[in-house]
């Protein structure tokens, strides 16, 4: 299949899953396009049968903000036409779903008709698509997309909730590579001396996920377990984080490693996860997490709990309640049957969301997608 792949290019969740999925449809003999503002974080446009198209928005004295919609409906118009495209699939609804929609028009002038999967992966529904400026485009967007898919049962049922969806949303959960964690040097002097636990988080620093809690957590773990924090990314949260570290004194045993493309290393080092975001709609650090074989300790909001199990590979708690995860950390910790047995588990479930095991599912869609070609009204 010639398939074109639209997302944002950035460290989040629905970039990094989108553009993994086309690097595996790509070794698996697929032709992938990615079409975005500029390179995917996680793109190697080296690989065979990967091929990079930058979207380029002309700055122009007339408009306070560019239209940045019109020209990636454009340039997915002119890729589709030059490349021989045969599906699109765009993650995340604003703005990608509406552009498509209108490439999808321009192309049906032309007498192409190229079917549309949409993808919501979480604050395009959850956060931004409820704005009410956004929410009447977000809901016909998902409307008129050929297929719509979600990460979880948690998003889907939220896009019901709060949009009139007239489309059937089917669940196409997050994956992961184990590949990636397997035979990795956990050379753990690296981040904490011996005897020391390495406690990590990972995401945008963004304040749905409660980087102060972060902190707080690891402050009481601290008090009874020698241990280390290693925070993984960055944001507008993370001064706060840095500030609440020095007035604990914490902040010798917490480090700020920015963005990195160290993730899989770190976490082999690492003996427990903290993740108790506001909401999460899968929960992708909590997974990647799993796979390096490390308990998980969040919040029990979203999709989270459908991928942390509690009191099997890790805990969930209330979010908030920086006491009762303290509390499940230390006892991970503390216990070394428990901790082994919670890391094995955490693995196997891992182990459920591999991308062996989700890619066909999309490669079966866009099949049905292919053989059905609907036309839009």
């Amino acid at each position: 299949m010639n398939i074109g792949i639209v997302c944002y290019p950035t460290f989040g969740g629905s970039g990094v899953v989108a553009t993994e999925l086309g690097t595996y449809l790509a070794k698996k003999g697929h032709k992938v396009h990615f079409i975005t503002y500029s390179q995917p974080v996680r793109l190697d446009i080296l690989e065979e049968n990967i091929y990079y198209h930058e979207v380029n928005v002309q700055d122009y004295p007339l408009f306070q903000y560019q239209p940045y919609e019109l020209a990636l409906s454009s340039k997915m118009v002119d890729t589709v036409l030059n490349e021989g495209i045969e599906i699109l699939h765009v993650h995340y609804a604003i703005p990608h779903a509406y552009a498509a929609y209108m490439a999808k028009k321009i192309l049906a002038d032309k007498g192409i008709n190229i079917p549309v999967i949409t993808t919501l992966h979480g604050t395009d529904i959850t956060l931004v698509g409820r704005n009410p400026s956004y929410k009447p485009a977000v809901t016909f967007s998902i409307n008129h997309s050929d297929y719509v898919t979600s990460v979880s049962e948690s998003l889907k049922k939220e896009t019901v909730k709060f949009f009139v969806v007239g489309k059937d949303i089917k669940v196409i959960p997050n994956f992961i590579d184990l590949s990636l964690y397997q035979g990795k040097k956990c050379a753990k002097a690296i981040l904490a001396a011996e005897g020391e636990r390495i406690i990590t988080h990972i995401s945008n620093f963004r304040k749905v996920k409660r980087i102060n809690d972060v902190v707080n957590i690891f402050y009481q773990i601290n008090k009874e377990v020698p241990s280390k924090l290693i925070m993984l990314g960055d944001g507008p949260e993370r001064e706060n984080a840095e500030e609440l570290a020095k007035q604990l004194g914490i902040q010798q045993q917490v480090s700020f490693l920015g963005k990195t493309n160290e993730i899989e290393r770190v976490l082999c080092m690492s003996d427990l996860f903290l993740l108790p975001s506001e909401t999460e709609s899968f929960g992708l650090a909590a997974l990647e997490a799993m796979a390096a074989k490390v308990p998980v300790i969040s919040s029990n909001t979203g999709g989270l709990p459908e991928v942390n199990l509690h009191g099997i590979t890790g805990f969930t708690a209330n979010v908030g309640d920086i006491d009762a995860m303290a509390a499940f950390g230390l006892s991970i910790l503390k216990d070394d049957e428990q901790h082994k047995k919670m890391s094995l588990a955490a693995f196997a479930r891992a182990e459920e969301f591999s991308i062996e095991k989700i890619l066909p599912l999309y490669e079966d869609l866009y099949k049905m997608a292919l053989a059905e070609n609907v036309v839009l009204d």
